[in-house]
């Protein structure tokens, strides 16, 4: 799989933890490929936090990290993955995107995303949810 720059979503890097999930192999692929000096992949603080809620939450996964393994995780993600900024002017982008597509709760948090994306010129995003950002910039779905 050819991989451009582009925003790894939070599902990508829970699979990839997640050893007995379908998703596993595509997920490990992708970040094994984003540590190639010649890629370029990225993260945000809300994808780092919203990992590390998942992970660490015995409703969300089967066997759940203890903070020191989820810190360790993160830690070693931080190693190839670059953290976008969020500039002051993302709320403004956030606006503008949810005046496009009103949301509700915590739909919201993919609008942040987006939102984050687009003030970074950052076209793409690997997922497994392409629904949750449907209609928007260029989403690389990531099948098992």
């Amino acid at each position: 799989m050819p991989v451009e720059p582009g925003i790894v979503d939070t599902n990508v890097l829970v699979y990839a933890l997640d050893a007995d999930a379908t998703q596993h192999a595509s997920s490990r692929a992708l970040l094994e490929a984003g540590r190639a000096a010649s890629v370029t992949l990225y993260v945000t603080s809300q994808i780092i936090c919203e990992f590390y809620s998942v992970v660490t939450n015995p409703r969300r996964v089967a066997n759940p990290c203890s903070p020191a393994a989820a810190l360790a995780a993160i830690s070693s993600l931080l190693g190839f993955l670059r953290v976008l900024p969020v500039p002051a002017h993302t709320v403004e982008e956030l606006i503008r995107l949810v005046r496009r597509r009103p949301v509700t709760g915590g739909d919201i948090f993919d609008l942040q995303i987006l939102a984050t994306m687009n003030v970074n010129g950052i076209p793409r995003i690997y997922t497994f949810n392409t629904a949750d950002f449907a209609s928007f910039p260029e989403i690389v779905p990531l099948t098992p």
